[in-house]
């Protein structure tokens, strides 16, 4: 090695590489370390040796964005610009497979070897309710305490016995909307939570009008000592929002620590690798390439599941059967001409609590912009918005909010909603 010109502590050396992935560490007074500030696996630093291909700007969109028939350079990805800045100039840059796995490596080994307990706060606290307490009670305490995911607790046994959703509320407020045009306090006052869930699989059978078996299951928790890896796997794996983590010796004595969502993991992913996206070309690739989230069919990378939609107009009891019956947890809200008004979500059920409004309201008579209305400054950071353009770093960035869930991809000249991506859509693209 040899010192750095000016330097008289810095020492250098250049090796002429062939493409592809390598590791390396350094020997420092007879000590073999690796360097935290670049990438790395925990035993080993990474670089991934390429051939950068600049592309003319020149190729129009539609031959830029179509798949190589390389093994070795499956994308090309074109740079237009984004929502928050750029030329429309700059040069088209490949990524590879090899960028590819390379990151999922050391974004696994991250994740694998980083534990919840280090995502509990300091200081804070936690709710769980008692599954003896009435729906009325508890839709009030959520509502008061801008919950929309909650544990419950058995007395009785001593132990967490499971959660409540949103979910559930939508559930009940469509089979008692069934019943009736509308209902009194006293429909909620006379069922317990413990009542509710026992009998919640044939409600929800018969809201979605399916035959198919719907099972119970038990609690989905995690343990403080759980890595990451693990509880994301979880979440996605039982189609979930949140996990309660609990402590306890030999299954005696649970103590109820924390809720832990995916949007704080990703929090944790993003601060890890802020420092090192000149390393990582594929957090710098705009999302409206690469294989994530739910688009309209106009769009090559459309899944086979469509992209829903909703209308100002169109009534609350549509909304919330259609959220259930699509397994979503959100629909875009457009105009006439497709143009993005706002959204509807699982959670803004919760906003019917204000002021006892959910007793006087015909589901079926309310439109979905009268009932978001009602959330007034709740509703503010429910989603963010980009542009296919955005870079999948700056969509982590904007997940990773508090409260956030989903981000509204948007034509940037008329608003015309063209995708969305959640926060499960990223972990998925992860995992693949």
């Amino acid at each position: 090695m040899v010192l750095v010109e000016g330097s008289g502590t810095i020492f250098q050396r250049i090796i002429d590489l062939p493409p592809g992935c390598y590791q390396y560490k350094f020997l420092v007074d007879g000590t073999w370390r690796v360097d935290q500030h670049q990438i790395c696996d925990q035993e080993n630093n990474i670089v991934l040796v390429t051939e950068t291909e600049f592309l003319s700007t020149e190729f129009s969109n539609a031959e830029a964005v179509q798949p190589s028939t390389s093994r070795v350079l499956p994308w090309i990805i074109p740079y237009v610009g984004s929502s928050s800045g750029g030329s429309h100039n700059e040069p088209l840059l490949r990524t590879s497979d090899g960028e590819m796995d390379v990151f999922r490596r050391v974004l696994s080994m991250h994740l694998l070897s980083t534990t919840i307990y280090e995502l509990i706060p300091i200081s804070g606290k936690v709710i769980a309710l008692d599954v003896e307490v009435d729906v009325e009670q508890a839709f009030h305490d959520m509502y008061d305490s801008g919950l929309t995911v909650v544990p419950l607790w058995d007395g009785n046994d001593r132990q967490m016995a499971g959660m409540l959703t949103a979910s559930d509320f939508i559930l009940i407020l469509l089979q008692l909307q069934r019943n009736r045009a509308t209902f009194a306090n006293a429909e909620l006052q006379a069922q317990t939570i413990s009542s509710w869930k026992s009998c919640k699989l044939q409600h929800h059978r018969d809201i979605i009008g399916t035959t198919a078996p719907i099972h119970r299951r038990p609690l989905i928790h995690a343990g403080p000592d759980e890595s990451l890896a693990d509880v994301a796997s979880k979440i996605l794996q039982n189609n979930i929002s949140a996990v309660p983590v609990i402590h306890s010796v030999n299954g005696s004595n649970p103590r109820l620590l924390h809720i832990v969502c995916l949007s704080r993991i990703l929090k944790n992913i993003c601060s890890h690798f802020q420092h090192h996206l000149g390393y990582l070309n594929i957090l710098q690739q705009p999302v409206g390439y690469l294989p994530l989230g739910t688009w309209a069919v106009e769009f090559s990378q459309a899944t086979g599941r469509p992209l829903l939609k909703l209308n100002p107009n169109d009534t609350l009891s549509s909304a919330l059967t259609l959220l259930l019956e699509a397994q979503i947890s959100s629909i875009p809200i457009v105009d006439n001409e497709g143009n993005f008004v706002n959204i509807y979500s699982r959670g803004d059920i919760i906003s019917l609590a204000h002021d006892d409004v959910y007793t006087a309201v015909q589901l079926n008579q309310m439109t979905v912009s009268q009932a978001l209305e009602l959330t007034g400054e709740r509703g503010r950071n429910r989603y963010q918005t980009c542009t296919r353009f955005d870079s999948l770093y700056r969509v982590m960035e904007l997940l990773s909010e508090p409260d956030v869930r989903r981000v509204i991809v948007f034509e940037a000249s008329t608003l015309r909603v063209e995708g969305i991506i959640t926060l499960s859509d990223v972990f998925r693209f992860f995992a693949r």
